[in-house]
């Protein structure tokens, strides 16, 4: 038998002396590995393509887009935000503060970003024992935050803003800075931002003319924080008092609505502040006038009041008021009472206006102080009879007498011989139908007819107040110019403007206007000093009650009807009662105006506003020294 070739060996199970096939098997090797090659080969190829290509987008974001990517993620994580400008203060002639603004703090906190940080720090899923730990956590927030603020906070509305489903909430809006910076040491999950709180530490008093700013952001992104004007000065003179806000950019954590990263502000562009305004009124004055004027309106019966108390001399308004006024500090809806009637609601004036035709018959020469008329009891003009407030037959007055007894008749007797062209050039140097440019907001003209427009009965309306309409402001400037010796001075109320540097500009001072000659003005105001003297014989004035002792005063007393909407006639029984009066008259130093709407009319404090006017001029010569008259007025001869 031949033995098998050398290093062979059979496969086992084989019959003996038989080789096994084998020549198939190398055959296969070789296609698997050449399979495998092109494979690998193939893999390179695909490899180096996939780095080419992103070797070449590499270059290309390198090259062409670095700066573009650079910059938006720039943007992505910083912002530019305002720095605000402090607002200027609003005082008052003697530098008494009325409006300030005091640097605040507001506490913020974000409840959906401290679950999840909570859930992180603990490796746990949303789960129960992780509400657990965020609601342990929010009520030590809660307690801290009340423990430092003080018991006005109230700890279950802070809790149940803590644990809101939202990315940001404000948890308080006025918190004093060193009790901020406590609260976020002992919290660091809570933010703060700057506020301006204004404060109006006399509340109510002069809201009116002071108005109200409020603190409001700007944008959703919490980038501005600025207290704004809403109503009064605060709104007219915003641009003045709120300044330039600043500029700074800083840098936002990602995701957290753009709260701000400590420690990163840079391009800071700083703010200026705001000017300080100082007003024409004394703050101790227009409280008393508030007050007196409140009280009075309540006595009356009357749907609303306003008085205002003007320099003789420069027309700077010492005080203005109103029965209804508002709290600044109190949040409210009542945007009646915020308001200024007393520059914004105009009224016929009745007899007050009856200066107008005094005036212009002295002007004029038609008449003089004692010269004497018949008045009969009544008179026709035009297509209309007018009569007296009081019955009478035809009676002997002098001219003082007509103004001092309110006498319609009388009146309309002196305006038909000043005639209706000189008497309207007369109504217009007094200002009336022009706003007075007081330098408040919402002031109205009034309203006086067009000369061109009037009709036959025009002039029987007219001279005794009635037709034409006028604020208490432009009522009270008819009475300035005649206590400034013909010179009508157009009321202010904002005295200067004080820049952060301490400069001082005065306001503008408006020109004044020769209404009529010192000698005519001189002797208007000695005629209208009877309307408070208390004779016998029939020598009343309307107005005994607005006298002072020790001084001599003038005044004019006013009863105008109102027109009643339903029948588009005067009412027999609602009024607008009126008084414009001068202290003193010999040497006169204020001007006071007064309007009563809808008092009840036949009670003792509805039928005049001569008692009102008694107790503000008593005010006025006891706070203001006033020195008494060297004698007393003497008594005049009305009727005859």
């Amino acid at each position: 038998m031949t033995p098998p070739p050398r290093g062979s060996r059979p496969r086992r199970g084989s019959p003996p002396g038989r080789v096994p096939a084998r020549a198939a098997r190398p055959l296969v090797r070789r296609r698997a590995t050449a399979d495998s090659k092109v494979r690998v080969r193939l893999m390179r190829v695909l490899l180096i393509a996939g780095l080419a290509a992103a070797g070449l987008k590499l270059g290309y974001v390198q090259g062409f887009q670095a700066q573009a990517l650079s910059a938006k993620a720039e943007r992505q994580r910083s912002a530019e935000v305002e720095i605000p400008a402090h607002r200027g203060a609003i005082l008052d002639r003697n530098g008494v503060k009325l409006a300030f603004s005091v640097e605040s703090r507001a506490l913020s906190f974000r409840p959906n970003a401290t679950r999840e940080g909570i859930r992180t720090f603990n490796g746990l899923p949303a789960n129960k024992d992780h509400q657990i730990d965020f609601d342990t956590r929010t009520s030590e927030i809660a307690a801290v935050i009340r423990e430092v603020v003080g018991p006005s906070v109230d700890e279950q509305e802070i809790l149940t803003k803590l644990r809101k489903d939202a990315t940001f909430t404000y948890l308080l809006s006025n918190v004093e800075p060193a009790k901020a910076r406590e609260i976020r040491r002992r919290c660091p999950e809570i933010t703060e931002e700057y506020r301006a709180v204004r404060d109006y530490p006399g509340r109510s008093l002069a809201s009116n003319i002071v108005g109200v700013a409020n603190w409001r952001m700007d944008d959703p992104d919490r980038t501005k924080h600025n207290l704004h004007g809403l109503s009064g000065l605060e709104n007219l003179r915003d641009n003045d008092l709120f300044g330039t806000p600043g500029r700074q950019v800083v840098d936002t954590e990602e995701g957290a609505d753009g709260v701000q990263i400590p420690g990163t502000a840079r391009d800071i562009q700083p703010a200026v502040n705001g000017s300080d305004l100082e007003l024409t009124i004394d703050a101790d004055l227009q409280y008393f006038l508030q007050d007196k004027v409140t009280e009075y309106a309540a006595r009356a019966k009357a749907r609303s009041a306003s008085a205002v108390i003007l320099d003789a001399h420069t027309g700077e308004v010492y005080a203005l008021a109103n029965d209804k006024t508002f709290d600044p500090t109190v949040p409210s809806n009542d945007v009646e009472s915020m308001g200024n009637p007393a520059v914004s609601t105009p009224f016929e004036p009745g007899s007050v206006n009856k200066i107008v035709t005094a005036l212009a018959a002295i002007e004029y020469g038609v008449t003089t102080p004692d010269a004497t008329l018949r008045v009969p009891g009544e008179i026709r003009v035009a297509d209309r009879v007018v009569h007296d407030a009081w019955p009478h037959g035809t009676v002997s007055m002098s001219t003082t007498g007509v103004f001092a007894k309110s006498s319609n008749v009388g009146t309309l007797m002196l305006a038909n011989q000043v005639g209706p062209d000189r008497f309207a050039d007369m109504l217009q140097r007094l200002g009336l139908g022009q706003r007075t440019g007081v330098g408040l907001p919402g002031e109205s003209p009034g309203q006086v007819p067009a000369r061109g427009q009037w009709s036959g009965s025009t002039f029987g309306n007219l001279p005794i107040g009635q037709g034409l309409s006028m604020t208490v402001l432009q009522m009270a400037g008819m009475y300035q110019a005649v206590a400034n010796d013909g010179v009508r001075v157009p009321p202010r109320i904002v005295r200067a403007k004080v820049s952060p540097d301490g400069t001082r500009v005065d306001e503008p001072r408006p020109d004044g206007v020769q209404v009529v000659t010192p000698e005519t003005a001189r002797t208007v105001r000695d005629m209208l000093r009877a309307v408070v003297q208390k004779a016998p014989r029939g020598n009343n004035g309307t107005a005994p009650a607005a006298a002072l002792a020790g001084y001599q005063i003038s005044g004019k007393t006013g009863t105008a009807q109102q027109v009643d909407p339903s029948t588009k006639r005067y009412s027999d029984s609602k009024y607008w009662i009126t008084f414009g009066g001068i202290l003193p008259a010999d040497d006169p130093r204020f001007v006071v105006g007064i309007v009563l709407d809808q008092p009840a009319y036949g009670s003792p404090d509805g039928t005049s506003a001569a008692p009102l006017f008694h107790e503000i001029a008593s005010f006025l010569a006891q706070r203001y020294s006033i020195p008494m008259s060297k004698e007393a007025s003497p008594i005049m001869e009305l009727v005859r």
